[in-house]
Protein backbone atom coordinates (compact mmCIF):
# COMPACT_ATOMS: atom_id res chain seq x y z
CA UNK A 1 0.00 0.00 0.00
CA UNK A 2 3.06 2.44 0.68
CA UNK A 3 4.42 1.97 -2.79
CA UNK A 4 1.58 3.48 -4.09
CA UNK A 5 1.10 6.37 -2.04
CA UNK A 6 4.61 7.53 -2.00
CA UNK A 7 4.45 10.33 -4.03
CA UNK A 8 1.24 11.76 -1.96
CA UNK A 9 1.96 15.35 -0.74
CA UNK A 10 0.76 14.34 2.41
CA UNK A 11 3.55 11.92 2.86
CA UNK A 12 6.32 13.96 1.30
CA UNK A 13 5.30 16.69 3.68
CA UNK A 14 5.44 13.78 6.68
CA UNK A 15 8.97 12.31 4.87
CA UNK A 16 10.61 15.90 5.17
CA UNK A 17 9.67 16.20 8.50
CA UNK A 18 11.02 12.87 9.66
CA UNK A 19 14.58 13.78 7.50
CA UNK A 20 14.50 17.39 9.42
CA UNK A 21 14.57 15.56 12.34
CA UNK A 22 16.98 12.24 11.15
CA UNK A 23 19.78 12.96 14.25
CA UNK A 24 17.44 12.02 16.82
CA UNK A 25 15.76 9.29 14.95
CA UNK A 26 17.13 6.72 18.20
CA UNK A 27 15.27 9.29 20.76
CA UNK A 28 11.81 7.99 21.73
CA UNK A 29 10.04 11.30 21.56
CA UNK A 30 11.24 11.68 18.28
CA UNK A 31 8.41 8.76 17.68
CA UNK A 32 6.02 10.92 19.54
CA UNK A 33 6.16 14.06 18.06
CA UNK A 34 6.51 12.52 14.18
CA UNK A 35 3.08 10.59 15.03
CA UNK A 36 1.60 14.25 16.06
CA UNK A 37 2.62 15.42 12.93
CA UNK A 38 1.39 12.39 11.05
CA UNK A 39 -2.02 12.63 12.49
CA UNK A 40 -1.80 16.80 12.18
CA UNK A 41 -1.26 16.43 8.02
CA UNK A 42 -3.78 13.42 7.61
CA UNK A 43 -6.25 14.14 10.56
CA UNK A 44 -5.85 10.18 12.09
CA UNK A 45 -3.08 7.21 11.98
CA UNK A 46 -4.18 4.86 9.57
CA UNK A 47 -2.14 1.46 9.13
CA UNK A 48 -0.48 2.28 6.00
CA UNK A 49 0.83 5.52 8.00
CA UNK A 50 2.02 4.20 10.72
CA UNK A 51 3.98 1.52 8.37
CA UNK A 52 5.31 4.58 6.74
CA UNK A 53 6.74 5.96 9.71
CA UNK A 54 8.15 2.83 11.09
CA UNK A 55 9.62 2.24 7.27
CA UNK A 56 11.18 5.37 7.19
CA UNK A 57 12.58 5.73 10.69
CA UNK A 58 13.87 2.54 10.45
CA UNK A 59 12.19 1.33 13.59
CA UNK A 60 9.49 -1.66 14.35
CA UNK A 61 6.45 -1.65 13.82
CA UNK A 62 5.57 -2.88 16.80
CA UNK A 63 7.05 -0.02 18.53
CA UNK A 64 5.01 2.66 16.43
CA UNK A 65 2.05 0.24 16.98
CA UNK A 66 2.46 0.34 20.31
CA UNK A 67 3.32 4.20 21.07
CA UNK A 68 0.33 5.32 18.69
CA UNK A 69 -2.20 2.56 20.08
CA UNK A 70 -1.11 3.88 24.01
CA UNK A 71 -1.50 7.67 24.11
CA UNK A 72 -5.07 8.20 23.81
CA UNK A 73 -4.79 11.65 21.76
CA UNK A 74 -3.71 9.30 18.71
CA UNK A 75 -6.80 8.48 16.27
CA UNK A 76 -6.87 5.43 14.26
CA UNK A 77 -9.33 5.96 12.60
CA UNK A 78 -10.95 9.21 11.07
CA UNK A 79 -12.55 11.99 13.61
CA UNK A 80 -15.07 14.48 13.49
CA UNK A 81 -14.31 18.32 13.04
CA UNK A 82 -15.26 18.44 16.87
CA UNK A 83 -13.32 16.40 19.20
CA UNK A 84 -15.42 15.99 22.23
CA UNK A 85 -13.58 15.21 25.39
CA UNK A 86 -15.44 14.47 28.79
CA UNK A 87 -12.92 14.61 31.69
CA UNK A 88 -13.74 11.63 33.69
CA UNK A 89 -11.04 12.34 36.53
CA UNK A 90 -12.01 12.08 40.10
CA UNK A 91 -13.51 15.69 40.69
CA UNK A 92 -15.55 15.59 37.43
CA UNK A 93 -16.78 12.03 38.15
CA UNK A 94 -17.50 13.30 41.39
CA UNK A 95 -19.82 15.94 40.37
CA UNK A 96 -21.78 14.25 37.65
CA UNK A 97 -19.69 13.61 34.64
CA UNK A 98 -21.39 10.27 33.98
CA UNK A 99 -24.33 12.54 33.21
CA UNK A 100 -22.85 14.62 30.70
CA UNK A 101 -21.13 12.00 28.86
CA UNK A 102 -24.22 10.13 28.40
CA UNK A 103 -26.03 13.28 27.64
CA UNK A 104 -23.52 13.84 24.33
CA UNK A 105 -24.27 10.12 23.61
CA UNK A 106 -27.74 10.61 23.56
CA UNK A 107 -27.86 14.07 21.95
CA UNK A 108 -25.34 13.00 19.51
CA UNK A 109 -26.51 8.83 18.79
CA UNK A 110 -23.01 7.85 19.45
CA UNK A 111 -20.96 5.97 21.86
CA UNK A 112 -17.27 6.62 23.17
CA UNK A 113 -14.81 6.48 20.77
CA UNK A 114 -17.28 6.94 17.73
CA UNK A 115 -18.02 9.66 14.93
CA UNK A 116 -21.60 11.30 14.13
CA UNK A 117 -22.41 9.93 10.50
CA UNK A 118 -22.10 13.73 9.11
CA UNK A 119 -18.17 13.59 10.25
CA UNK A 120 -19.22 16.98 12.76
CA UNK A 121 -18.33 15.39 16.20
CA UNK A 122 -15.59 12.81 18.12
CA UNK A 123 -16.60 11.62 21.11
CA UNK A 124 -13.76 10.41 23.89
CA UNK A 125 -13.21 10.45 27.26
CA UNK A 126 -9.70 12.02 29.09
CA UNK A 127 -8.54 10.92 32.15
CA UNK A 128 -7.55 14.59 33.44
CA UNK A 129 -8.38 17.84 31.79
CA UNK A 130 -6.69 19.94 34.78
CA UNK A 131 -9.83 21.86 35.26
CA UNK A 132 -11.04 20.21 38.11
CA UNK A 133 -12.18 23.74 39.79
CA UNK A 134 -14.36 24.09 36.85
CA UNK A 135 -16.06 19.69 37.58
CA UNK A 136 -18.00 18.65 35.43
CA UNK A 137 -15.81 19.98 32.55
CA UNK A 138 -15.65 19.14 29.02
CA UNK A 139 -12.90 19.98 26.21
CA UNK A 140 -13.76 20.15 22.37
CA UNK A 141 -11.33 20.95 20.54
CA UNK A 142 -9.54 22.52 23.38
CA UNK A 143 -11.74 25.01 24.33
CA UNK A 144 -12.68 23.93 28.30
CA UNK A 145 -16.84 23.98 29.18
CA UNK A 146 -17.16 23.73 33.11
CA UNK A 147 -19.67 23.36 35.78
CA UNK A 148 -22.02 21.45 32.88
CA UNK A 149 -25.26 19.91 33.36
CA UNK A 150 -26.94 17.85 30.59
CA UNK A 151 -28.90 20.93 29.55
CA UNK A 152 -25.95 23.13 28.95
CA UNK A 153 -23.99 20.36 27.10
CA UNK A 154 -27.28 20.09 24.89
CA UNK A 155 -26.76 23.82 24.38
CA UNK A 156 -22.77 23.49 23.28
CA UNK A 157 -24.16 20.77 20.81
CA UNK A 158 -26.27 23.47 19.66
CA UNK A 159 -23.80 26.16 19.42
CA UNK A 160 -21.30 23.96 16.73
CA UNK A 161 -24.04 22.79 15.00
CA UNK A 162 -25.14 26.00 14.03
CA UNK A 163 -21.42 27.46 13.29
CA UNK A 164 -21.15 24.46 11.12
CA UNK A 165 -24.29 25.46 8.76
Amino acid sequence: MISTIQNDAKLNSLRAYINSHKEMTRNDSLLIRVLQKAQEIIGYLPPEIMNFIAQEMSIPRAQVWGVATFYHYFFLKPVGKYIISVCMGTACYLKGAEKILKAFKEKLNINIGETTDDKLFTLIEARCLGACGLAPAVSINGTIYGQLDEKKAYNIIKKYINQSK
